[in-house]
């Protein structure tokens, strides 16, 4: 049976992230011989294909690892995520999954966003369940746009300049967190996502549309139409940084 355009589109795609990750990989030594990877599934469509480009990894390089995925729900938010879909798309890839809850109180510390206590507290989780599985590597599925939202969140609302580490070794080096998609640009990770029906949750979380984040991805917008290369240059200015010239304290 012929493919139709989508599939022979999909393939191509894929083909070019894996390719992507695998220089990403190599580049900053993110993967090695006996490491076993927790990836962190949140359910939407960079943590999925994080997780299929590593296990279609797992099969082309020339030493084993060992990869499994969590996902962990945050009760009392207001969004809901497909177990079943989840569950059946890790069994499809031969990657266990393990499934965890945390109930955030948002109310806690009104300082801080929704988003942010509830991401840190899920990430608490991950980091639980790396010792719990004996995994020396947590891998998330960040992207180059995720590393400059983050640079402009710093530098607009803390007055510091830091963004997403490729890799990052936690925990007194217990732990490494990388994250092999930081060279991809988000839109192709949308395409592909469409062309494989990657949908995010059931309901979606009501905090989603209102953070300083998205209000953020907006002005990235309004920086691509002032400069198309304007969001990619701003993350490589993070390799060309000329001390000399900025108004640094002695």
């Amino acid at each position: 049976m012929s493919k139709t355009p989508e599939q022979v589109q999909s393939e191509k795609l894929f083909k070019k992230i894996c390719r992507k990750m695998g220089t990403t990989m190599r580049d900053h030594s993110l993967i090695g011989e006996g490491d076993h990877l927790l990836v962190g599934l949140s359910g939407g469509k960079d943590s999925m294909i994080l997780l299929e480009a590593l296990a279609e990894r797992l099969r082309a390089v020339p030493f084993d690892f060992k990869i499994s995925a969590a996902h962990i729900e945050a009760t009392g938010i207001g969004y809901e995520i497909n177990r079943d879909r989840l569950t059946s798309f890790c069994e499809q890839l031969g990657v266990p999954l393990h499934y965890r809850t945390t109930a955030p109180d948002l109310a806690k510390d009104p300082s801080k966003t929704a988003c942010f206590i509830c991401s840190w507290q899920r990430r608490k989780e991950l980091f639980n369940l790396t010792k719990e599985l004996n995994c020396n590597k947590l891998a998330l599925g960040h992207h180059r746009n995720d590393a400059i939202e983050t640079l402009l969140m710093n530098m607009i609302y803390h007055g510091s300049i830091s963004s997403l580490p490729y890799s990052l070794k936690m925990f007194e080096g217990r732990i490494q967190l990388i994250r092999p998609m930081m060279d991809l640009d988000e839109r192709m990770l949308e395409e592909y996502a469409s062309l494989n029906d990657l949908v995010k949750v059931e309901k979606s979380c009501p905090h989603e549309d209102s953070t300083q984040r998205e209000s953020i991805a907006q002005l990235l917008k309004q920086v691509e139409e002032l400069h198309g290369k304007g969001p990619y240059n701003i993350f490589k200015s993070m390799d060309k940084i000329f001390e000399e010239y900025l108004p640094v304290k002695d």
